[in-house]
């Protein structure tokens, strides 16, 4: 009897393991992503937008482990310094991206490489962008945020503005905080381009510059070519003085010679 029940128990015991090992290889793979999420980032949804917040996180580059179906994604009050090329290549279904008042002052060619095609809004408001290329930009369709950053107001800065749609009531925050020009400088960089085209005022003065320094070499040819000839002409004064002070039989010999030469 107590045999039967023991072959009949070894079935259960079995069964029981190898639910319970199903259960947690489960658990197990709920709690995985989670678990490798940065420190202060989580995910949600907000108004049917899977979204993915890293707000506040002291973040100090784009984390990798995001989730790649997320529609928008956060990763404002950060201390992130810049964006390297493919920093979101996984994430083809962004919408939004915020990366304001983070410490990004540089951004790499193709760095939003990939969200051409969904995102529609990106704020990079309250960085240290100084000088960007419009190439960084490059087929992006997205509303963009610039203000608030120490912008240098030149040609560069012309072609970016012309190349991206500005975000609704961001345009008045970009402000030259150093310019090629002393007199901009404080003023809102649209009011500065109504009024000077900053391409046309970079290409005059590199064409006078580089009339100026084809004058130089100029002048510098004509000057020597000066001095070769009043050298001559002094050597050939010099030379005739002295032959005057020969022989007359010499003299004649010499000068001949001397004709001769400078013929």
């Amino acid at each position: 009897m107590t045999a039967a029940r023991g072959v009949l128990l070894r079935p259960i015991t079995m069964e029981l393991l190898l639910q319970s090992l199903l259960l947690l290889l489960l658990l197990g793979s709920c709690l995985h992503p989670a678990a490798a999420f940065p420190k202060g980032c989580y995910p949600s949804e907000e108004e049917g937008l899977k979204t993915f917040r890293c707000s506040n996180a002291q973040l100090t580059e784009v984390p990798r482990d995001i989730p790649n179906d997320t529609n928008k994604l956060y990763l404002d009050f950060n201390q992130i310094p810049f964006l390297p090329r493919d920093a979101f290549r996984d994430l083809p279904l962004l919408l939004e991206l915020d990366l304001s008042h983070n410490a990004i002052a540089r951004i790499e060619s193709g760095a939003f490489q990939g969200l051409a095609e969904h995102l529609h809004s990106l704020d990079l408001s309250s960085n240290r962008l100084v000088s960007v290329s419009k190439d960084a930009f490059s087929n992006l369709k997205a509303k963009v945020n610039l203000s608030n950053n120490p912008w240098l107001c030149d040609c560069r800065l012309q072609e970016l503005i012309r190349a991206v749609e500005l975000a609704a009531d961001s345009s008045g925050g970009i402000v030259c905080d150093s310019s090629t020009q002393e007199e901009h400088v404080g003023k809102a960089f649209l009011q500065v381009i109504a009024d000077t085209d900053l391409c046309n005022v970079y290409k005059k003065t590199t064409d006078i510059a580089m009339l100026v320094t084809m004058f130089g070499w100029f002048a510098m040819v004509i000057s020597y070519l000066v001095y070769y000839v009043r050298q001559n002409q002094e050597d050939a004064r010099r030379h005739l003085e002295y032959l005057k002070s020969l022989p007359s039989k010499q003299r004649r010999s010499e000068e001949s010679s001397t004709i001769s030469t400078v013929v």
